[in-house]
C-alpha cells in the first residue's frame, strides 16, 4: 500500500524554511477562475472551499531567502481558515514583512514543463504564529548547529 496522490506532510516551518519567508503583498481570497461570459453575468465570484478540511481558501505571495534559484525564490502559500488570516509581525518595509506559519504542510507535486520537469511543493498553513526571530536571523536551533553561524553573529 503506497501514499495517495494529494497527501499532505506535516512540516516545522523551521524545517521548511531555515531562514523564514517574507510576505509579499496582504492575504487575499483564493477564487475560482470565472469565464468572460460568467463575469459579463454578473455570477458573483467565489472563494474556494478546501476538499479536504472544508475551510476557506486564502493565499498570500511569499519569498524564501534561502532558496537560491531565483525563479522559485517566491511562490504562492494556501491557508486554510475559516476567516481571513492576519500576519502577527509588523513591515520592514512597505508590503514586506518576515513571517513563520501554524500547521504547515507540504504536498509534493511536479513542476516545470517539458524536459525542465523538477520536484515541487503546494503549501498550506492554518495560520500566523508570533515571529521567534528578528528579521533576518535564524532560529535558536539553527543558530546552535553551526557553531560558525553562531560565532559570526555574536561578532556583528
Amino acid at each position: 500500500m503506497g501514499i495517495t496522490k494529494g497527501h499532505r506532510f506535516p512540516v516545522s516551518f523551521d524545517d521548511a524554511f531555515p531562514q523564514g519567508l517574507v510576505m509579499v503583498g496582504e492575504v487575499a481570497p483564493d477564487t475560482e477562475y470565472q469565464t468572460r461570459d460568467e463575469k459579463n453575468a454578473g455570477r458573483p465570484v467565489r472563494q474556494r472551499i478546501d476538499e479536504s478540511t472544508g475551510k476557506r481558501q486564502w493565499k498570500v505571495s511569499v519569498t524564501d531567502p534561502s532558496e537560491p534559484n531565483a525563479k522559485r525564490k517566491s511562490f504562492e502559500i494556501t491557508f486554510l481558515a475559516d476567516v481571513q488570516p492576519v500576519p502577527t509581525t509588523g513591515e520592514v518595509l512597505p508590503g514586506m514583512r518576515p513571517i513563520e506559519l501554524d500547521g504547515l504542510t507540504a504536498e509534493p507535486k511536479v513542476a516545470g514543463t517539458g524536459e525542465f520537469k523538477y520536484q515541487s511543493y503546494i503549501y498550506r498553513a492554518t495560520g500566523f504564529r508570533a515571529s521567534g526571530r528578528s528579521a533576518g536571523n535564524p532560529p535558536q536551533a539553527n543558530k546552535q548547529a553551526g557553531a560558525g553561524a553562531a560565532d559570526s553573529s555574536k561578532a556583528a
